[in-house]
C-alpha cells in the first residue's frame, strides 16, 4: 500500500521550503554585501577615496572602476551581458595592477573570489600607485 501526499501537505511543504530558502538567501546576500563594503571601504581609503562610498550600491563600482584608471562612465557596461563579464575582467586586472597585484592575484582574487582580494589589498600591505 502506497500512501500519496495530499495537495495540502504538498503545498505545506513546498511553502516551508520557501520561506527557509528565500530568507536564508536574502540573509546570506546581505552579510556578503556588508563583507564586501567594508573590504571596499580599506581599498577606497587607500587609493585617496572616501571610504563611506563604498556603502552605496552603484557608487561603488563607478569608484571601483575609477581607482582601476577608467572612466567611471564605463559603469554601463555592466548593464550589457557578456561584456559585463569580460568588463569585470578587464578592471579586476587594472585594479590588480595599479594595487602591484599581478594577472593571476587580479583574475582569481579580484573578479572570481571578490571579497577575499578585496580583503587582501584593503587591509594587506599593497600601495596604491596609479599606473
Amino acid at each position: 500500500m502506497h500512501i500519496l501526499p495530499t495537495a495540502d501537505a504538498t503545498d505545506a511543504v513546498s511553502n516551508v521550503y520557501a520561506a527557509l530558502f528565500s530568507g536564508g538567501s536574502i540573509t546570506f546576500s546581505l552579510i556578503l554585501y556588508v563583507i564586501i563594503a567594508i573590504a571596499l571601504w580599506k581599498v577606497f581609503t587607500k587609493a585617496g577615496h572616501p571610504g563611506i562610498l563604498a556603502i552605496i550600491p552603484i557608487v561603488n563600482a563607478i569608484y571601483l572602476i575609477k581607482i582601476a584608471g577608467m572612466s567611471g562612465w564605463f559603469v554601463l557596461l555592466y548593464l550589457i551581458p557578456i561584456v559585463n563579464i569580460i568588463f569585470a575582467i578587464i578592471v579586476a586586472v587594472k585594479l590588480g595592477k595599479n594595487f602591484g597585484k599581478g594577472g593571476a592575484f587580479s583574475f582569481f582574487l579580484l573578479w572570481l573570489f571578490s571579497f577575499i582580494g578585496y580583503f587582501i589589498i584593503g587591509f594587506g600591505s599593497a600601495q596604491y600607485r596609479r599606473a
